[in-house]
């Protein structure tokens, strides 16, 4: 079974996150590239896991391009890990503060690779910056 572990982080306040497993590496996405719903008034306090951030990300930005993208890099890799026997993945989405744009991401690559590969992954999602989203995330 392939483990994966998927991090939104800050790129100002922590920075990359350090793969745990020995691998030293995997993918790290940088989503500051996209309109930060930071900026905007009602959206300052949520997070990407509020369905208003969700919104304006899927209608207001490239989000959903950006991450069809994202799908189809990630899927070649998991495709050959699960393959050759792997044991390891870790995908890192970073953006400014750790509290939008990159926690969204995660948590719909997770849905995504929850749905494609269920049964030869096991994820783990850890929001760096966002640690009350951070219950109960291994499936």
């Amino acid at each position: 079974m392939l483990h994966i572990d998927i991090h939104s982080f800050s790129y100002k306040k922590g920075g990359i996150p350090k793969d745990e497993s020995g691998n030293g590496g995997g993918f790290t996405f940088d989503c500051r590239g996209i309109l930060n719903p930071g900026r905007i008034e009602e959206y300052k306090s949520q997070t990407g896991n509020d369905i208003g951030v969700q919104e304006f990300l899927e209608t207001q930005t490239e989000m959903p391009k950006f991450l069809e993208l994202v799908k189809s890099i990630v899927s070649i890799n998991i495709d050959n890990y699960i393959e050759r026997g792997f044991e390891n993945l870790q995908i890192s989405f970073g953006c400014t503060g750790g509290q939008h744009r990159s926690v969204y991401c995660a948590i719909k690559i997770a849905d995504f690779i929850r749905e494609k590969y269920s049964g030869s992954t096991e994820i783990s999602l850890h929001h760096d910056e966002q640690h009350q989203l951070n219950i109960s995330n291994k499936q």
